[in-house]
C-alpha cells in the first residue's frame, strides 16, 4: 500500500531543500517493486527500532522497513487558484497526495528574499490555505451546479448530496478547511470523489534558523532545514555527535517521516524469519485478513487464520518457541483487528 504525503510551500522557505536532505535517505527502490521512480518523489523507510530487534532475533538474511512517499510539489504562490504561477498544475498535482505538509518559513537570512517581503509563518499559512480553500470552492460550486437540477426533479439521492454539497461550500465560503468541518460516515462519502484538498490531513513544518532547532513551537514541528541538509552529507556516527551538540535526539527528518507516518493514522505490523524481517503498513482499524492482503491477495482472499505474538513477547520470550511456551502466542481469526506491533505468521488454504 502506498501512501504519500505533498511538501507544499510559498518560495524561499527552504521546502526544496528539506526534500533534498529527505532524498538522500530514500530506500533501495529493487526491494520494492511497486515504488515509484520520479525526480520529484522521496520513497523513505520509517524509522522502527523494533524492525531491527526483530531481525537481530532471527538473525535475518533481509531486512525490510515500512515506507512512505514524499512529493515536492512545486508552483504553490498567491492566487494559484486564479493561474498565478503554476496555477491548475500545481493544483492537480496536490490532488494525489494522501496529506499535504506545509512547509512554512521561521528562518531570517537577508540573502534569502521572502517572497512578500517578511517573515510571518502565519500568515504564510493563511496564504496557503486559502489557496487550499479556492480550489475546493470552485469544485463545489461546478458540483452544485451539475447536481442542482437532478434534485429539483426529485431525484432523492441528488436531494440528499445537494444538501452536503452545500453545507460545504458554507463552510468553505467561511474560510473553514474541510478537514476542520464534522462531517458524517454519509457526507465524507458524498465528498470522496471530490477529492477536495481543503478536506486531507494537514502537518505544519516551522523551517527555523539552526540555533532555533531544539525549541518547542507549538502547532509545528520544528526543523532546520539547513542542520537537516549537513546531517544528510555526514557519516552516521559523525551525524549523532553533531545532533547531541544541538541538545537534539532524532533528526528533523525522522521526526517528520515518524509525523507523517501517524498523521495518516497507519500502523505496523511484522513478518519475521530468517530470510526475511520486513514492516508493513496498514490503516488503523485493519482486520489480520486485510493485514495480509499487503503481502499478497491469497493472505486475504484463501485466510484460515494467523498466529499473532506482539514484536515486545517474543524479544522478551527469546523468539516463538519461548512465546508460545508462555502463552503469548494467540491464534485469531478474520475479525482480528491489527494492532500496532503485531507480528504475524499466516495460516492459508489451497
Amino acid at each position: 500500500m502506498s501512501f504519500s504525503i505533498g511538501i507544499v510551500g510559498l518560495p524561499n522557505v527552504g521546502k526544496s531543500t528539506l526534500f533534498n536532505a529527505l532524498t538522500k535517505l530514500q530506500v533501495d527502490a529493487s526491494n520494492f517493486p511497486f515504488c515509484t521512480i520520479d525526480p520529484n518523489v522521496g520513497t523513505v523507510a520509517v524509522p522502527d527500532e523494533r524492525l531491527w530487534q526483530l531481525s537481530k532475533l532471527y538473525s535475518s538474511a533481509k531486512t525490510l522497513p515500512t515506507t512512505i512517499e514524499f512529493v515536492d510539489i512545486a508552483g504553490l504562490v498567491k492566487n494559484a487558484h486564479k493561474g498565478e504561477g503554476l496555477g491548475n498544475a500545481f493544483l492537480s498535482h496536490i490532488r494525489s497526495v494522501n496529506a499535504i505538509c506545509q512547509v512554512l518559513r521561521g528562518f531570517s537570512d537577508p540573502n534569502v528574499v521572502h517572497v512578500d517581503g517578511r517573515v510571518n509563518p502565519e500568515e504564510d499559512r493563511r496564504t496557503i490555505n486559502i489557496e487550499l480553500i479556492f480550489a475546493d470552492l470552485a469544485t463545489i460550486e461546478r458540483r452544485i451546479a451539475e447536481t442542482g437540477p437532478k434534485a429539483r426533479s426529485g431525484d432523492k439521492e441528488s436531494i440528499l448530496k445537494l444538501k452536503t454539497y452545500e453545507k460545504v461550500k458554507h463552510s468553505l465560503d467561511a474560510g473553514t478547511l474541510i478537514s476542520q468541518v464534522p462531517l458524517t460516515p454519509e457526507e465524507k462519502r458524498d465528498i470522496a470523489d471530490l477529492h477536495l484538498l481543503s478536506a486531507k490531513p494537514m502537518l505544519y513544518v516551522l523551517n527555523v534558523d539552526e540555533n532555533s532547532a531544539a525549541k518547542d513551537n507549538p502547532g509545528y514541528l520544528t526543523i532546520s532545514a539547513k542542520i537537516e541538509s549537513e546531517l544528510s552529507q555526514m557519516p552516521e556516527a559523525d551525524a549523532h555527535e553533531y545532533l547531541k551538540s544541538l541538545g537534539l535526539e532524532k533528526t528533523g527528518l525522522e521526526r517528520l517521516i515518524v509525523a507523517s507516518y501517524a498523521l495518516l493514522d497507519l500502523i505496523t505490523f511484522f513478518t519475521a524469519g530468517p530470510k526475511e524481517t520486513r514492516a508493513w503498513t496498514v490503516k488503523r482499524g485493519a482486520t489480520a485478513p486485510e493485514g495480509g492482503a499487503e503481502i499478497h491477495s491469497d493472505f486475504q482472499t484463501k485466510f484460515i487464520r494467523a498466529e499473532v505474538t506482539n514484536w515486545k513477547d517474543l524479544i522478551e520470550c527469546g523468539g516463538e518457541a519461548g512465546a508460545k511456551s508462555q502463552g503469548k502466542t494467540r491464534i485469531e481469526g478474520k475479525e482480528y483487528v491489527v494492532q500496532d506491533g503485531d507480528t504475524f505468521y499466516f495460516r492459508i488454504g489451497g
